[in-house]
């Protein structure tokens, strides 16, 4: 037998926009740190091997960057900083307790007129 599906995947938005551009975008933000934040507190907590943490794409949540969102709960968490990392790790990976106080409220998931916003417009 080899190893076991994957129980979890972490998606971390790595995208970059020009500074020009009309929103901001998670790069500039810190989403590399966290990344490894994240890989290093996985590693740390015998969670490797059963967590993926990947990097993404924009996830269109550009004005709560950083954005990280857990599957498949899928639960969104905004502004996470690396050291949000290991209570991430800790409470909703491994005692399955999504870390509330950086959860995106689900009125702005998906929602072109999110408040956070101030009436932006689709890309």
């Amino acid at each position: 037998m080899g190893m076991p599906l994957y129980e979890h995947h972490l998606f971390i938005c790595t995208n970059e926009r020009d500074e020009s551009a009309s929103r901001p975008s998670c790069l500039p933000l810190g989403s590399k740190k966290l990344k490894s934040a994240f890989k290093d507190a996985l590693k740390d907590a015998g969670l490797k091997g059963r967590v993926r943490a990947n990097e993404a794409g924009c996830l269109d949540q550009c004005e709560h960057g950083p954005m990280v969102v857990v599957y498949p709960e899928a639960v969104w968490y905004g502004h996470v900083q690396p050291s949000d990392a290991e209570e991430i790790v800790r409470e909703h990976l491994g005692k399955g307790r999504p870390v509330e106080r950086l959860r995106l409220a689900e009125s702005c998931v998906n929602n072109d007129h999110c408040s956070h916003r101030n009436g932006a417009k689709a890309k």
